[in-house]
C-alpha cells in the first residue's frame, strides 16, 4: 500500500511512523552482506522521503503493533526491541532473503496466484497511474531519482491512460461547444 522497496520495510521503525497524519518517513533500508545485516542510509536523496499511508494501512498497523506489543511481554528480556515495525518474532530484523523465502511459501499456500514481494510494489506504482495520480506524486513514492525513472518503468499503463486522456478531452470540448451553443440561442 505504499510502494516501499522490501529493504525500507525491513528497516522502518516504529518512531518513523506518525499515526494520526499516516505519514512514514523512510530514512534507512536493511541490506543483507556477506558480513550480516546492516542498516544504511537510502541509495539517493530522493530515497529518503515520506511516504502517505492510506488509511486502512495505518489500521492494520495499529493492530499489528498491539500484537508485537504481547509478543514483547510473552519473551521478556529474550525480545530484542530496536522498535521494527516488521521485526521477528523474537523483535531480531528480517535478514531481507528470508522475508522474501517467507513470502513466497505464505502465497504458495494460498489461493493467490504466484507473485514476488518485488510485484507489489510494481502493483502500487500502475494502480496509481491507472487512477490519473501524476507521475511525479507516484515517482515521489517510490523514491525514484526522477519521474523519468517512473514513466521508463511503468510505460506499459500509459497505453490505457492515452485512451483516458482522448475520452476526457473529447468530453471536455463537445461540453465547450455545447456551452458555446447554449449561448447562443
Amino acid at each position: 500500500m505504499t510502494g516501499l522497496l522490501r529493504g525500507e520495510l525491513l528497516s522502518l521503525r516504529w518512531s518513523d511512523i506518525e499515526f494520526g497524519t499516516g505519514e512514514t518517513s523512510i530514512q534507512r533500508t536493511l541490506e543483507q552482506t556477506s558480513q550480516g545485516l546492516r542498516f544504511k542510509e537510502p541509495k539517493t536523496q530522493k530515497a529518503s522521503r515520506t511516504v502517505t499511508m492510506p488509511a486502512i494501512a495505518v489500521e492494520a498497523l495499529k493492530a499489528h503493533k498491539v500484537q508485537q506489543a504481547e509478543r514483547r511481554l510473552m519473551l521478556g528480556p529474550a525480545y530484542e526491541d530496536q522498535g521494527l515495525v516488521f521485526a521477528r518474532d523474537d523483535g531480531s530484523p528480517w535478514p531481507p532473503d528470508t522475508f522474501s523465502t517467507a513470502f513466497a511459501t505464505l502465497i504458495r499456500r494460498s489461493s493467490l496466484p504466484h507473485i514476488r514481494f518485488h510485484d507489489l510494489r510494481h502493483t502500487h506504482a500502475s494502480q496509481l497511474l491507472r487512477q490519473g495520480v501524476h507521475p511525479k506524486v507516484v515517482s515521489e513514492r517510490l523514491g525514484h531519482s526522477s519521474v523519468k525513472t517512473t514513466l521508463d518503468i511503468y510505460s506499459h499503463v500509459v497505453p490505457g491512460m492515452q485512451h483516458d486522456a482522448a475520452v476526457g478531452i473529447d468530453r471536455a470540448m463537445r461540453q465547450a461547444i455545447y456551452d458555446e451553443n447554449k449561448k447562443k440561442t
